[in-house]
């Protein structure tokens, strides 16, 4: 059932963290890294106004993005539980389950949003000179969820029995097709921003249809039967339960990201450019805390499904040491470069947009290793079954992110947004610190 390459209940934990989590940060850069160009080639090539288009909208596509993550990591928690514990037929009904339930839920999702887009962008805030070019941008990839669902689920449940390699080698042969159909869409076959959606769907397509063809062939654990497609209450509650949570803890991050970014929107072009370029660099920066809190889902899911609680801990350590050594490096970049990563992002040499992108950065990055805690902490007290903390801790973000931008920016216009999240992240790891440390799986011996 569990080749010695993939467990994560045996060998060092800090070893076995570091090589798992390698491909998927280095995945998680190149998509990174595609949604970079995607941003430069727009800016070089179609202007600031079709950025800023592309920057007012780009929140409510990392809401669904994210929630669909989530969910599918959610899923894989449990996947990698009933891994852990040795169970392959109760395995497989589970995989079957998490792509039903997947689908389902996508179905109900993206039919809303679809539904109701145009309403959504006005309660956005979405300037009148750039709603058209936004809304027909964002159109196509929400109509392409489906396939990011898709690659979700494939990529997930490899990464609950272990495999974080697979989805890495399909995701940076996306993103390199990503780059050459960015140009060829927008560059030679003038179709603006919906050449850069394009571009992204059919990129994630290939990866999906390149991971389903290595699944066949390779993964047999992974094969599953009609009969095996039985849903009951049990396993629709323990996938949902985990699938949800996941899923809404990352909603609420981004439903508050979204609400932000409406008074973003209020603020004028150049506030808009410097904060889309400034979070594609904060998004570069939070990788390696967020991919190290990705992976202790996994590990967690696993050891806890093996009741390897001292694992659990150790790892947790291991992890919390790393990511407080990143965010050390990230203050240190983040007080040196940001003004000319801000200007070769938006490719402008605007002082005032280059004024507010470092600004941003400086201010934020300082608090680096706050936003390194949450994210491990709440991951893994996932892993080990504590659903509700990370959900009361995300909701913290979300009111706090509506206080801001309903009250805050119409006083102190873009410094309210800058002080947004560190005074919003300090609020929020309290209950995750509190509540790991009063969890039976921390503070108990467990087995040894």
């Amino acid at each position: 059932m569990k080749p010695k390459n993939r467990t994560l209940t045996e060998g060092n934990p800090t070893k076995l963290i570091l090589l798992f989590a390698i491909p998927i940060f280095i995945g998680n850069l190149f998509q990174i890294f595609y949604s970079l160009i995607d941003t430069k080639i727009v800016g070089s090539i179609l202007g600031e106004t079709a950025l800023a288009a592309v920057g007012s909208v780009s929140t409510l596509n990392n809401l669904l993005t994210g929630f669909f993550n989530g969910l599918t990591l959610g899923f894989s928690v449990i996947l990698a539980r009933f891994y852990g514990s040795g169970n392959e037929k109760e395995f497989k009904k589970y995989v079957a389950g998490a792509i039903e339930l997947g689908f389902l839920t996508a179905i109900v999702v993206i039919s809303v949003v679809l539904l109701g887009l145009e309403p959504v962008l006005r309660f956005m805030n979405v300037p009148d000179d750039q709603f058209m070019l936004a809304k027909d941008y964002v159109f196509i990839l929400v109509a392409g969820m489906f396939i990011t669902l898709s690659y979700n689920l494939c990529a997930n449940t490899l990464r609950a029995i272990g495999d974080s390699v697979t989805p890495l080698i399909f995701l940076v042969i996306a993103s390199v097709t990503n780059i050459i159909l960015d140009y060829t869409f927008i560059l030679n076959w003038g179709l603006g921003v919906k050449g850069a959606a394009i571009a992204t769907v059919l990129s994630q397509f290939l990866s999906v249809v390149l991971c389903m063809i290595r699944i066949i062939k390779a993964f047999p654990v992974l094969h599953v039967k009609r009969a095996d497609f039985k849903l009951t209450k049990e396993r629709v509650g323990k996938l949902y339960e985990s699938g949800l949570s996941m899923g809404l803890m990352s909603s609420l991050v981004n439903v508050g990201t979204l609400i932000l970014q409406t008074g973003i929107n209020q603020l004028g072009t150049n506030t808009i450019v410097a904060h889309t370029a400034a979070r594609k660099v904060f998004e570069i920066w939070a990788l390696p805390g967020s991919v190290l809190g990705a992976s202790m889902a996994t590990y967690c899911g696993q050891n806890y499904g093996a009741h390897r609680y001292d694992r659990i801990r150790q790892g947790l350590k291991s992890v919390l040491t790393i990511g407080a050594c990143w965010a050390i490096a990230v203050f240190f970049m983040a007080h040196t470069i940001s003004p000319y990563l801000i200007s070769f992002i938006a490719s402008t040499k605007n002082e005032e947009i280059i004024y507010w992108g470092s600004t941003y950065l400086k201010t934020d990055m300082s608090f680096m290793i706050v936003c390194v805690l949450i994210v491990v902490l709440r991951n893994s007290m996932q892993g080990f079954g504590d659903a509700k903390t990370p959900i009361v801790s995300s909701t913290i973000e979300l009111c706090g992110k509506i206080i801001f931008a309903g009250f805050f920016v119409k006083i102190f216009g873009y410094w309210a947004i800058i002080w947004t999240e560190p005074i919003i992240w300090i609020c929020m790891v309290i209950p995750l610190i509190v509540m790991t440390l009063k969890n039976p799986v921390i503070r108990e011996k467990g087995k040894e």
